[in-house]
Parts: C-alpha cells; structure tokens; sequence
C-alpha cells in the first residue's frame, strides 16, 4: 500500500508528464444530503451491503483542498434525487457550487418526473456540463417515457450524463446493461458515461461501448482491491480495456471511498497497460471529453 499519497500522486504526474488529474466521479453535495449518504454508508444499508469507512469524511473546503493537494485539476459534484421533487433544488446548489469553484464541472441531475424537462433544459441553458443519474438510489427505469424529452434533450445538446447502472454493489430493479441499451437504440447520439466501469457486468457494458460511439466508461473503484474482493474484473478484457483507451475516463468516487486515493491509481497502474494508456484514462481523454486543453 502508498505510504503517502502526496508523494505518490506528484511522482506518478512527473513521471508521466501531466499537468494533472482530471477526476469524472466525484462528490460534492449539499451538507444535509451528504450527512444522510454518510450514514447510509456507516450503517451498510442494502445498497452498500458490506463495512464501507469513508476516507475523507471532511467538511467541504478540505475536501476541496484535499483533492487539489493531489493535483487533480478538473471534478465534478455528483448528485443524485431519489424522489420526486428533489431534481431542482439539487441543481440550484450545483450550480452555486459551480459558479464558486472553478475547477469544478458544472454538475446536474434529474428524476423521472413531469417537470424534469423543464429543470433539465433550465441547467443545459445555465451551462451545466455533465448530468449524473443514479439507477440504483432512485429506482427508476432509465427508459421511463417521463424521461423521454430529457434523452432527446441531452441528446440534441451533446452534454453527457454519468450513470450508474450496472448492478453492484447490489442488484436493483432496473440495473444492467439491457435497460441502458434499450434507451441509447432510441437515443443513438447520447453521450454516456458508465460509472464504475458497470460493475459487475464489466463485459456487457464494454460491449456497448463498442456498439455505440456515445458511450465511454469511468475507473471508479475499479481494480482496487476492496473492488476485486467482490467483483473482480475479468482480466480476459484487459485486451479490450487497453484497445478501448480512448473511451475510458478517471473516476475515483471521492470522498465516499474506503480506501486512500492513490490507490485508485495505483490499481489502474497494475494493469500495466502502458504509460500512455495511463495518460488518456487520467487526463487526457476526460481534457477532450470536456473540452478542458
């Protein structure tokens, strides 16, 4: 294990040549909703379903500092509704979190809801970046005809959304790659991040990520071993993985995570896929994904 993640994180840059990090996943939510997602992970609620210690349990501007101190450049502050009626007020504090963070991409979300189209078309006009759903904690079909005008929407508009709809770390109703697939045959222009890789149907969601030119996928928590304990990745894809580079983003899932952050790319390092691998997945993929050169 890292010793100091500092030293590390610096010495991985140098070496490499990076201007810095760019991390896809990260988390920034209001206090409120925050403290009830920390209490979820301490009591290993069903979705969490294991002892899950948050690393960087911190108020908010050592989080901040906490992740500059590892050079990450650019994040985001992923939200997430599980009900009705959250999706609005989540995107006024997201923008406000935007608008006084600069190294933060504007984050937004939604909820199958009838005035998610309006919220949503509110946020691209406000300059949001990237949307975040959360199939699991909202328990939604991402095929919802309420969500119909928002695909065609984020579709039209080019701006990606980051979601988790693979099936760990416990099964939900509507997780898998087959409700994803249905949405992006009807919606082919989507840009599509799949969180964490799409754990555990890692060879499923690669496979869409070939059958789609939308459709890229972030690290996180991919490949640590609290991740390869209970859902080891297959290594038969690492040929797919390394020939798929261009479509794989950094993603970390700060600060919510059980471990310390350099290990996650300590666990992209033993792929040993190659130094510039390495440079696409933790920089420059996310840079022209985001335009961020």
């Amino acid at each position: 294990m890292i010793d100091d993640d500092n030293a590390y994180l610096t010495e991985f840059r140098t070496r490499l040549g990076l201007p810095g990090i760019i991390d896809v996943h990260t988390h920034f939510m209001p206090h409120q909703v925050l403290r009830k997602v920390w209490a979820y992970f301490d009591s290993a609620g069903p979705l969490v379903g294991r002892e899950w210690p948050i690393t960087y349990r911190a108020d908010e501007q050592v989080r901040l500092e906490t992740l500059r101190d590892f050079g990450v450049r650019a994040f985001t502050s992923l939200v997430y509704p599980h009900k009705p009626g959250m999706g609005a007020w989540l995107n006024e504090w997201t923008a406000e979190f935007a608008a006084r963070t600069p190294d933060c991409l504007h984050t937004a979300t939604f909820y199958p809801e009838p005035e998610a189209p309006g919220y949503v078309a509110d946020a691209v006009a406000a300059g949001a970046r990237v949307f975040k759903v959360h199939i699991q904690v909202g328990d939604f079909p991402p095929g919802d005809p309420l969500l119909d005008p928002v695909w065609g929407l984020l579709e039209d508009a080019g701006v990606p959304v980051l979601i988790h709809c693979g099936s760990g770390p416990a099964t939900g109703r509507f997780t898998g790659p087959g409700p994803m697939d249905e949405v992006l045959r009807r919606f082919p222009r989507l840009r599509v991040i799949i969180a964490h890789m799409g754990t555990p149907e890692y060879s499923q969601f690669l496979d869409l990520a070939e059958k789609y030119e939308g459709v890229v996928l972030d690290t996180t928590m991919v490949w640590t071993d609290f991740s390869e304990a209970d859902a080891p990745f297959p290594k038969h894809e690492c040929p797919r993985v390394r020939d798929l580079g261009d479509k794989i983003l950094f993603g970390s899932d700060f600060p919510n995570i059980p471990y310390t952050y350099g290990h996650a790319i300590e666990a992209l390092e033993r792929l040993d896929l190659g130094d510039d691998w390495l440079r696409a997945v933790t920089y420059d993929n996310a840079a022209g994904y985001f335009g961020l050169r």
